[in-house]
């Protein structure tokens, strides 16, 4: 190859480097246009029309800004923003709030401008409690308050301040607080009624209610201390009491049921020697003599069991001989001796006779 050959080849190659691009055709940049702003509609239409909702949450879909529906836990369809939009909130979730301190991870700080407060006999006190609450009505929790926490911290304290300031702070500091709690959670639902705010009280806790620290609260513990022991004293007394009462009254129960055993004892008894005694009267009445004869003999025998009884007639002009030491001595050894009796005549009837 010449030198003048090479000159050509080079000349050629260097008109080719130096070469345009070749331009796109209007057409084509129309289309590559097209095709970009279709895949960012495609793209925004996906991110703006798909929302999910977590299981402790709700959400409410506003259409053109106005408040149209509720969806639950799951994944949803909307129209693209601004047709539609979605607000989310933790309906599901029961929520707290801390008044008269502040949870900060397991510490708790105090925070006395809502804590202090007056009672109903001009004392200061210190009241912490735990608000449990959770959104029962989205549209009136969106649309009615601007800042709930905010809204529920505030009635929150009104209400304790308004229960509180209505009573004496012996009472707030120690039996009233239970009765106080139930107070203030009612004022603090029908605060929620009145200005339907959507938000639905589940409970409210007091952690503390004592006064300032300091002497005054040293001075209210002894009280608080007093008041338990004379409780605890009470309480046992009124034990002592319930166990001795009925035992007492069963005592007494028994003491009159036995009285009245004995009533009706001795009553039997009289009506039987009453009836024994109509039966021996009746005998007596029937032969006097026989039975009043009778009845001495008997009787001598039971006032005078280890005596030696003779009966004589008396009523002969005879004077009898007795001899009694005979008798006696001849009787001293047997262990009983029939008495001695002096026949009486026989046309006359028997008499009684003299004992010796």
């Amino acid at each position: 190859m010449s030198f003048t050959d090479q000159n050509q080849n080079l000349g050629e190659n260097h008109s080719m480097s130096g070469r345009r691009p070749p331009e796109l055709k209007p057409s084509t940049v129309k289309k590559i246009v097209f095709g970009i702003v279709a895949a960012v509609i495609v793209i925004y239409l996906g991110t703006t029309s798909f929302y999910t909702v977590q299981e402790q949450e709700r959400a409410a879909i506003l259409t053109f800004g106005k408040y149209s529906n509720e969806t639950s836990a799951g994944l949803h369809f909307k129209w693209p923003y601004p047709i539609q939009d979605v607000k989310i909130v933790k309906a599901e979730l029961t929520q707290r709030i801390h008044i008269g301190y502040r949870q900060v991870g397991s510490e708790a700080i105090p925070n006395d401008d809502e804590a202090m407060m007056i009672t109903g006999d001009e004392n200061i006190v210190s009241a912490d409690a735990v608000v449990q609450w959770k959104i029962s009505n989205i549209h009136d929790y969106l649309y009615n308050i601007s800042d709930a926490e905010q809204f529920l911290r505030n009635a929150a304290s009104s209400s304790i301040r308004a229960v509180i300031g209505s009573e004496k702070l012996d009472y707030a500091i120690t039996d009233g607080k239970t009765v106080i709690q139930d107070k203030v959670r009612e004022k603090l639902i029908e605060l929620q009624s009145k200005y339907k705010t959507g938000i639905q009280i589940i409970d409210i806790k007091f952690q503390d209610i004592e006064p300032p620290s300091g002497q005054v609260a040293e001075a209210f513990r002894e009280v608080t201390n007093a008041r338990e022991e004379k409780n605890t004293k009470i309480n046992n007394a009124a034990k002592y009491e319930n166990d001795r009462i009925p035992k007492a009254r069963g005592e007494a129960q028994a003491l009159l049921e036995n009285a009245e055993g004995q009533k009706k004892s001795r009553i039997l008894n009289a009506e039987g020697d009453v009836a024994k005694f109509n039966a021996i009267f009746g005998e007596y009445k029937k032969n006097p003599n026989v039975t009043q004869s009778r009845l001495v003999l008997e009787t001598l025998e039971k006032i005078l069991p280890n005596a030696k009884i003779f009966i004589t007639n008396s009523n002969s002009d005879t004077v009898n001989y007795l001899p009694l030491n005979e008798l006696l001595r001849s009787g001293s050894g047997s262990t009983t001796t029939p008495p001695v009796t002096t026949p009486p005549p026989v046309t006359e009837a028997p008499q009684g006779g003299d004992a010796q």
